[in-house]
């Protein structure tokens, strides 16, 4: 892995409207590009919109998604990877050549090549389906990337198996924050009047942005999926009213320890950046503990238990 300048965003998308959330990311990349940054990442869903998804037909859908990559929006973020020399990740509504609808997030190279992470664990909406393989691949600034979509990192082999995958610096687009998690420990929402009125109850918005339903929560498990497995990890989410919902931001930028680059603190849009050290792989905790697998012992993670369920199932089982 050679060194690289990164960089993660957090912003507020508008429901549906594709041309304003381009404008959004196009503002971004032109900031960062004036900072020398080499890899942006931007949040699930942003070019479309994503909560306000749940509860448009299969046709709404349909009119709101992209073929990759001759779509429109990965072509605007192709020409501005090339012009700026940058990669760019982003998130959207993909429509197949057969018709099915996948959550995806296209990422474009400097050198004009578009690559595609369907996401694995997609629940937003019966009409969409899940994608069924890894993404991992080279860019031309001497990285390897992998990309898991906001839910795939909460399952752990996804995580393992993208660093077996050779992944240096994963990417991990999100839309959380502020949901309604049936775990009595897991995430609640925040009040949407709280963001309406966040211009006189700043402190207040904060506290919820950086406490149990954002911040803490997050830091209960993402950083160990960065350390046990050695890699970056980019984590770029919504900030604001999503629907009826409130994301929580939090954009930050983790080392192969695990420990935090750079973050945001801020309760709107943001941007942060870090050097990726790549010398700081080799000897990470994550990397060197992989060497010691014994996979002749793990036949056990293949075999399905009869607990299995789909997403949608866990995800909405308490709503």
């Amino acid at each position: 892995m050679h060194n690289i300048k990164a960089a993660s965003v957090q912003f507020q998308h508008k429901a549906g409207d594709k041309q304003s959330n381009l404008k959004t990311i196009t503002h971004f990349v032109e900031q960062a590009a004036n900072k020398g940054v080499n890899l942006i990442v931007f949040p699930e869903m942003c070019i479309t919109g994503y909560w306000h998804v749940r509860n448009l037909s299969k046709e709404e859908i349909i009119d709101l998604a992209e073929p990759i990559p001759a779509g429109p929006s990965t072509q605007l973020l192709k020409r501005l990877s090339v012009k700026y020399g940058m990669t760019i990740g982003a998130g959207l509504i993909e429509i197949s050549e057969g018709g099915e609808l996948y959550n995806s997030y296209v990422v474009t190279l400097s050198d004009g090549t578009v690559h595609t992470h369907r996401k694995l664990h997609t629940f937003i909406s019966a009409h969409m389906q899940s994608g069924s393989s890894y993404t991992v691949f080279d860019i031309p600034e001497g990285v390897r990337l992998g990309v898991l979509t906001c839910y795939d990192n909460n399952i752990m082999e996804n995580a393992r198996i993208t660093a077996l995958l050779g992944a240096e610096v994963l990417l991990a687009p999100h839309q959380t924050g502020g949901c309604n998690s049936a775990s009595p420990k897991g995430m609640k929402k925040i009040d949407v009047a709280l963001w309406e009125e966040r211009s006189t109850k700043e402190a207040e918005l904060l506290s919820e942005f950086q406490g149990p339903k954002g911040r803490q929560w997050l830091m209960r498990w993402l950083p160990s999926r960065a350390h046990d497995n050695g890699m970056f990890l980019i984590f770029s989410n919504g900030v604001g009213r999503d629907d009826d919902e409130v994301r929580t931001g939090n954009a930050m930028i983790l080392d192969p320890y695990g420990e935090i680059l750079a973050e945001s603190k801020a309760i709107e849009q943001d941007m942060v950046i870090a050097e990726l050290d790549a010398s700081l792989l080799p000897s990470s905790n994550g990397r060197r503990w992989m060497k010691a697998r014994r996979p002749e012992l793990y036949s056990p993670l293949v075999v399905r238990t009869g607990k299995e369920e789909d997403t949608r199932t866990v995800r909405f089982r308490y709503e």
